[in-house]
């Protein structure tokens, strides 16, 4: 899959022309002056103190454009939804201040699918915003047509403060032809920056606009979608091949209904994989709370054989609500202890109480003192695939290998339950809702023998079975002595 960049009637159409290049977002400058229909998707679950996830830019006065993915990459991964507590800032320099900031009431995402078919969706606000909305293209731009690019992306490759510019930044690149950005659907989407990729968006510019000139007026031709390839122009969805499905999401004719959401209360983050605040019977209110998730979910993970203990390490982990928004937030202290040998588990230490969590609203699960049984229905709450899924253990596997580890007494679920990646450290909940009997580890996605992300299943008599598409979790029971 390619990657994403970390997203009343219309405002009159117009033509593109071309407009002299300043400097460059990768590269580039400080813009001057504000763009007043354009700014920043503002979300509590952002890692950057301003709040700031991508880019957005004012369509209708009470509608702002985004790449749907920055729309779609809410934890239960609904289409059309309610968000909470996500807002816009329009008109500012300042990701941070300044403008004009507007709560976003409801998001209608184009497709749930927004790399495949259309990385596009709308933001309707809960009040119309002051400022004139962008003008919308009358045609496709041609290749060569120079475009000014603006956003708040990304500086450097790490997710930390310093590369998180305050200022909005800008420049002026050429819309490429096509085949100059890999992967692109070229009937809908535009190759814009440079073509080695020196002038360009970055992460975190999603859903930003290229704008073109008309005159003494700005046009929006396309936003940000995904990268290009390494050293590569980025892709832009073409905002002309969507101004129907615009036209009709603004003027009311298109008004599809919020998607179900599954229950999702307690399910955390921790970097790219699923995890959940437990408790054991030794757990006391003012104890720091402790977070369950997959041994191979540690930075540094253990190697064969090892067992980490008492480790200090800092890392950020954010706990949903039922509809899968942020909740809280936490960061580890220590790894209490991880493991990929015999079991696939790890237990982190948390720099809040149980108390402190609670009060905040957060689920807390509890660790089980035994296993499930075949036969017996549970559930995988991930946060990751941001979904519930209903499951069976089908059966339990005396050992599980894969690239080098074994896992004792693995859980192998129904044909039916297909947690993916992302669904890593995920609780395995009895039906009680509450009860935590295991964690989500793996699946045999290609048939391979005993290859990462293919484990085998060896039995007593060392007899090795391959089952391709099989999943498997891990059981919990020896965490909740600790």
């Amino acid at each position: 899959m390619r990657k994403v960049l970390l997203a009343t009637a219309l405002t009159v159409v117009a033509s593109i022309n071309t407009v002299s290049p300043a400097l460059a977002i990768r590269g580039g400058v400080e813009a001057p002056a504000p763009y007043p229909f354009s700014g920043s998707l503002q979300r509590p679950d952002s890692p950057r103190e301003d709040g700031h996830t991508c880019g957005v830019t004012l369509v209708a006065p009470g509608w702002a454009v985004t790449a749907g993915h920055c729309t779609r990459n809410n934890p239960s991964l609904a289409q059309v939804g309610r968000p909470r507590d996500w807002s816009v800032r329009l008109g500012s320099t300042d990701a941070g201040s300044g403008g004009e900031v507007i709560a976003v009431e409801r998001f209608i995402t184009y497709s749930p699918y927004p790399v495949s078919e259309g990385d596009i969706g709308l933001l309707k606000l809960k009040r119309n915003a002051r400022a004139t909305p962008v003008a919308l293209p009358s045609a496709r731009p041609a290749e060569g047509t120079t475009a000014r690019i603006i956003g708040w992306g990304m500086t450097c490759g790490e997710r930390v403060p310093e590369c998180y510019p305050e200022k909005l930044r800008e420049a002026d690149t050429v819309i490429q032809p096509a085949q100059a950005c890999d992967g692109i659907f070229a009937e809908r989407e535009l190759c814009i920056g440079a073509l080695d990729g020196s002038v360009a968006a970055t992460n975190m510019d999603s859903g930003g606009p290229a704008l073109v000139r008309d005159g003494d007026r700005w046009v929006m031709a396309g936003l940000v979608s995904g990268s290009g390839g390494d050293a590569r122009p980025v892709m832009y969805t073409d905002v002309h091949h969507f101004l129907g499905w615009i036209d009709d999401v603004v003027t009311g004719r298109l008004n599809p209904p919020d998607s179900p959401v599954p229950d999702l209360e307690g399910a955390a983050s921790l970097g790219g994989c699923s995890a959940s605040v437990v408790r054991t019977d030794r757990t006391r209110n003012n104890d720091p709370a402790l977070l369950l998730t997959n041994g191979h979910c540690v930075p540094e993970r253990p190697a064969p054989g090892q067992t980490l203990e008492d480790v200090a390490i800092d890392l950020p982990v954010t706990i949903g609500d039922r509809q899968g928004y942020l909740q809280a937030k936490a960061r580890t202290t220590r790894l209490v202890r991880a493991t990929m040998s015999g079991t696939d588990t790890a237990l982190f230490q948390l720099d809040q109480t149980y108390a402190q969590l609670r009060a905040k609203g957060v689920k807390i699960f509890k660790l089980a003192g035994r296993s499930a049984r075949p036969g017996e229905r549970v559930d995988v709450i991930s946060s990751g695939n941001g979904k519930r899924f209903e499951c069976t253990i089908d059966a339990v596997v005396p050992h599980l290998r894969e690239e080098g580890y074994t896992q004792d007494d693995a859980y192998r679920y129904d044909a039916g339950c297909e947690p993916s990646h992302g669904a890593s450290g995920s609780p395995i909940v009895l039906k009680d809702g509450v009860t935590v009997v295991g964690v989500h580890s793996t699946g045999n996605d290609s048939g391979e023998q005993c290859t990462a992300n293919n484990p085998c299943e060896v039995a007593a008599d060392g007899t090795v079975t391959v089952r391709q598409g099989a999943r498997y979790g891990q059981q919990v029971r020896h965490l909740a002595r600790l």
